[in-house]
């Protein structure tokens, strides 16, 4: 296990044209870059560690450490010519093996748990954005995690998508073939524009010893057996609901799921919901009026909590830098802000103290730029506007 130096940093981000999952604006449209913004988080969000390259998913534990999947910074090695690409202009992805899993202690020392994992990046035209391990869970006390980088049409000849268990000795065994499985099961209405072969994994949870995995360019909820590697789908969203980009899932106390989406780009707030899905596979919308939802969560206190990546899009880029923030729905459907004015945040969990934890700067900032804060929970909240959802019956 290698241990990093945390450090604070005041990150000045390159901010580049896409997010992989749901590009569907032309790239020639979107500005190569932005401004470098400084957003203002609310009071009660601070920085908890830094450091990190593209962070996404989180999870505590059992010794109450925080462990973060890491995109990674991509690479330079292609398999154009080998295998089905992406199409432009999100592709041909190159890539290297930059990813890893990193672990925060409670003291807040930083480790590296796992690396050398698939990274991909986007063409340069596309901005190079980067994907690696997506998100890690805990099952009977062992650390998981999925890829989303991975696969011949990322540039990973040898390595498909995939969820993988990871050891004490930061060797990982592949559990389950999710390359192989997308490609033997298509969805019902794919997205050709922008669709990826190996597809990119968001969410990975674990409920009742089985793990569930979002696959948002495909958008489907899938289970996945760890003892057997099996892929079962639950639902398939692109046959009900078209090409939504569903990203993340919770389960609730009354056992079924909740599943939130990104959509579309450019941002339109409101554009996103979340979806109630039954173990049986029917579903049906839960909430309506979020916007850009990366992250879903339900509390200690039994409510939903939800990561909004960004508000309206900004001038000529599809999403709006530092407009991110947490919000909690209310029993009659409304959204109340927990926290504000984050930077392109990509995962959020609760800790064992309460608290939420966010993956901030998560996508389009420079190496070592991303940084996980902390939402002090006891602290007042941000007094920012109105309620936007609306309940759905």
């Amino acid at each position: 296990m290698t241990r990093r130096h945390s450090f604070m940093l005041a990150p000045i981000l390159t901010l580049v044209v896409v997010f992989t999952m749901a590009l569907v604006v032309p790239v020639s449209a979107i500005a190569q870059q932005s401004t470098p913004v400084a957003p203002t988080m609310s009071a009660n969000a601070s920085v908890f560690a830094t450091g990190f390259n593209n962070p996404r998913g989180l999870a505590f534990g059992p010794d109450g450490s925080l462990f973060v999947a890491e995109g990674g910074i991509g690479g330079t090695t292609s398999t154009d010519g080998q295998c089905e690409q992406v199409v432009p202009p999100i592709g041909p992805y190159t890539s290297g093996m930059t990813a890893r899993i990193s672990k925060i202690a409670p003291d807040g020392s930083v480790t590296t748990v796992a690396e050398n994992l698939p990274s991909s990046q986007t063409s340069a035209e596309s901005g190079g954005l980067t994907s690696g391990v997506a998100d890690v869970a805990f099952l009977n006390g062992d650390l998981y995690a999925v890829l989303a980088g991975a696969g011949c049409s990322h540039g990973i000849a040898n390595q498909p998508n995939a969820v993988l268990k990871v050891g004490t000795d930061g060797k990982t065994t592949q559990i389950a073939d999710v390359s192989a499985y997308v490609a033997a099961n298509p969805v019902a209405k794919p997205s050709p524009g922008d669709f990826e072969p190996d597809e990119t994994t968001y969410s990975l949870i674990d409920s009742n010893g089985e793990f569930y995995i979002v696959n948002p360019n495909h958008g489907e909820l899938d289970k996945v057996d760890p003892a057997t590697g099996t892929i079962t789908r639950i639902i398939d969203f692109s046959a009900t609901y078209g090409h939504i980009v569903p990203t993340v899932v919770a389960v609730g106390s009354d056992g079924n799921f909740y599943v939130s989406n990104l959509s579309v780009f450019p941002v339109t707030p409101g554009n996103a919901s979340i979806y109630k899905v039954t173990p049986a596979g029917d579903v049906s919308v839960f909430v309506k009026g979020l916007t850009a939802v990366l992250g879903l969560e339900f509390g200690p206190d039994g409510q939903l909590y939800a990561l909004e990546m960004s508000g309206a899009a900004s001038g000529q880029l599809p999403f709006a830098p530092g407009t991110g923030r947490v919000v909690r729905i209310e029993a009659d459907g409304s959204l109340t802000p927990i926290a504000t004015g984050l930077n392109l945040p990509t995962g959020m969990t609760f800790g064992p103290d309460g608290n939420i934890y966010v993956s901030n700067n998560g996508f389009g900032a420079p190496a070592g730029a991303g940084e996980i804060v902390k939402i002090d929970l006891t602290m007042p909240l941000p007094a920012v506007g109105t309620p936007m959802a609306t309940p759905v019956s």
